[in-house]
């Protein structure tokens, strides 16, 4: 046995990994308390220290480590012995298998390099570093701002979600069936805003819009199959494409969205973001979107419209829908939640043919059966109580004013930028002038505290004129560092352009 001393050690060294691991202190302490016994760092039947003594090394109250010590007595990870103290319960770790120092090189004679099929992990994507919320100004898009999220409301419908017969709705296996309370507000309130009509089996309910790509791409691609792309456009669209077809066709973009080319019409399918192109920003007015349905009518196309971020629309009503325009069915609509409410919520939909949700719905019980209930069953219920339409309207209030103050930043401190002109959404997209490389900006305005995305992932073949684009988003960084952000922008910038 250790002495009891070795304890407190380990548990000091510990304690700093739990940072934000919990809400509270003393929840902290427990996690970190649980843990080391469960992967013996702490073994079976070692002594505890007083918790005076322990306190003191973990820089906490008493009060703290009593009640932390208390609940792993309450839930049987620790025994008390009279005038003893307290115990590593023996039994705690019965029935856990043996653990066994992994080799060096376990699993390299297998040879898994030539067992793979594909290799999705050489795929291009967007990246952001893991810890973004530890930079000043992280201009990074598709991240969320706590402190415009109504928490308050959020807890009161999880609140609700745990009383009983909630809990008996949703904690049910449905196998492949969606949570009915959340398919009924995406038909009778998200849907009829984008002035779509549907009915409950021509709605399904994904883990975002990736998971919607991968299912759509699965269910009607092969390798042969022609699928259009924006260019730029959507890694995780296009990469999700790729894994099915080899036969991708780029389409151009202009300032109003994609072109309706004659590229589009030798195409089986073609993905389009016209409420706000992606990653450019701009809407599709309603003529154009008008001209791409036409054409899709004529040559037989079937449109993928992922309309995200459609509610954040900064110039008054948002244009209706491609969906809503469809008269044929030939538009496959996708659907987003966690744009806009939580971007960790990973909750979108697919409206479809009712025959295409069939075969949808069946491949999605083989990856998952079916999304979280749990949070299907509270996102139901903050749409249901009107949370969610005005937490739309605080988001539209606030990123338009953070918009404002960002373009107004670019026009002072990089006035050789030129930004694509948006009627909404969360990000700006930026071109710089030439010779500009924007992943080598991007590391050097890391470097100073700012995060920018570096425009070339979105391009499928990039090029040195592609290369000086870069995104940035303004969803997470508050209003008061826009300006100062852009500022140590600048002097990146001006670092990057002596070389």
């Amino acid at each position: 046995m250790r002495p009891a001393q070795s304890v407190t050690d380990i548990w000091v060294k510990l304690l700093p990994r739990f940072e934000g691991s919990s809400a509270t202190l003393q929840g902290r302490i427990k996690e970190m308390m649980v843990r080391s016994i469960l992967d013996g760092l702490v073994p079976s039947d070692a002594a505890m220290p007083p918790s005076r003594s322990l306190a003191q090394a973990l820089g906490v109250s008493r009060n703290t480590v009593s009640l932390a010590l208390q609940r792993l007595v309450d839930k049987g990870f620790l025994v008390s012995r009279e005038r003893s103290g307290l115990f590593v319960n023996p039994d705690i770790v019965l029935g856990q298998a043996g653990r066994k120092e992994p080799d060096e090189n376990s699993g390299d004679d297998l040879g898994w390099r030539a067992r793979l099929k594909t290799a999705v992990s050489q795929q291009r994507n967007i990246a952001k570093p893991a810890q973004w919320q530890d930079f000043a100004y992280p201009f990074v898009y598709g991240q969320f701002d706590a402190t415009l999220m109504p928490l308050a409301d959020w807890r009161a419908c999880s609140q609700q979600s745990l009383l009983a017969p909630a809990v008996r709705q949703w904690s049910q296996d449905h196998v492949d069936r969606d949570h009915p309370g959340l398919v009924s507000q995406i038909q009778h309130r998200l849907l009829p805003a984008r002035g779509i009509v549907a009915q409950r089996d021509q709605i399904l309910v994904t883990a975002g819009a990736q998971m919607a790509c991968y299912l759509l791409a699965q269910v009607l691609m092969g390798p042969e199959t022609v699928v259009g792309m924006e260019d730029p456009g959507y890694p995780d669209a296009r990469n999700n494409f790729a894994l099915r077809s080899s036969r991708m066709l780029l389409l151009a973009v202009d300032e109003q969205g994609l072109l309706p080319s004659r590229k589009l019409g030798q195409c089986d399918y073609a993905y389009v973001t016209p409420s706000h192109q992606c990653p450019t920003s701009v809407t599709m007015p309603l003529t154009r979107r008008q001209a791409l349905l036409d054409m899709a009518r004529k040559k037989n196309v079937v449109l993928f419209e992922d309309d995200h971020e459609s509610e954040l629309n900064f110039s008054g009503r948002p244009l209706p829908a491609l969906k809503s325009l469809d008269s044929d069915g030939r538009v496959i609509y996708l659907g987003s939640l966690s744009k806009t409410l939580a971007h960790g919520l990973r909750l979108g939909y697919i409206v479809a043919a009712p025959e295409l949700i069939r075969e949808l719905r069946a491949l999605r019980r083989l990856l998952m059966r079916h999304v979280p209930s749990n949070n299907a069953h509270i996102t139901s219920l903050f749409i249901a109580q009107g949370h969610h339409d005005a937490f739309i309207r605080k988001l539209n209030v606030t990123y338009r004013e953070r918009r404002r103050i960002l373009l107004e930043a670019l026009s002072r401190w990089l006035p050789d930028c030129t930004v694509s002109q948006a009627h909404g959404g969360s990000g700006a997209w930026v071109q710089g002038p030439i010779g500009l490389d924007a992943t080598v900006l991007a590391e050097a305005a890391q470097a100073r505290g700012v995060l920018i995305e570096p425009g070339s992932v979105f391009f499928a073949h990039p090029t040195a004129a592609r290369s000086r684009c870069f995104r940035m988003g303004y969803s997470a960084i508050p209003s008061a560092s826009i300006e100062a952000g852009v500022r140590e922008l600048q002097q990146a910038y001006m670092d990057c352009m002596r070389f």
